[in-house]
């Protein structure tokens, strides 16, 4: 059972709307909490409908399913679906020395202070959001980097990046996470 976040009457988890009040349920794109508004105020996703977080659910076990009848131990698919080798895949280091922040890429992982798996990093780190951005890697342009609506944004040489929008990093570049400058670094 789910309480609706409009009447606070309890509802099956599974509703689209509450059959209480009539409120269409939104979810978590990424954490899958019901809400209201834009955003999740646990850890800052985007708000979707019940219908299309089960599309994405869909989509996330199809992908991984593929990864397992392919056949292969190590396996991302990307963004543009095409299946890369972990082995073909760079590593990717951001670091910052003087605030001891070293960071190696992991394929489609949230950077943020609240979510992902550098978030101890971070966690103390009110300026960098919830979800603050995502480390991806695209075999046709390699590693990007994508803000992820964050409150005090992304940089990539001193120019704010758009919400949602990939950015191929490469070695020497620096990318500031609000008020986190980190150098980034290709092998």
């Amino acid at each position: 059972m789910i309480i609706c976040p409009s009447c606070k009457e309890e509802i099956d988890n599974d509703s689209n709307f509450c059959d209480q009040c009539g409120q269409e349920l939104v979810y978590c794109s990424s954490c899958g909490r019901v809400g209201i508004g834009r955003r999740c105020t646990y850890c800052g996703g985007l708000m979707i409908t019940a219908d299309k977080l089960k599309e994405q659910q869909d989509a996330r076990q199809q992908a991984s399913m593929s990864n397992v009848s392919m056949g292969f131990t190590s396996l991302v698919v990307t963004n543009a679906g095409k299946p890369v080798a972990m082995g073909t895949m760079p590593t990717l280091t951001l670091y910052n020395p003087s605030l001891n922040i070293r960071i190696v890429g992991i394929n489609g992982a949230i950077i943020g202070r609240r979510q992902g798996p550098y978030q101890q990093m971070f966690a103390s780190n009110m300026y960098i959001s919830g979800v603050h951005a995502q480390l991806i890697y695209q075999q046709e342009s390699g590693w990007c980097i994508i803000d992820k609506h964050s409150s005090n944004g992304t940089k990539l040489n001193q120019r704010d990046i758009l919400p949602d929008v990939p950015m191929t990093i490469k070695s020497g570049d620096i990318v500031t996470l609000a008020n986190v400058n980190l150098q980034v670094s290709i092998s």
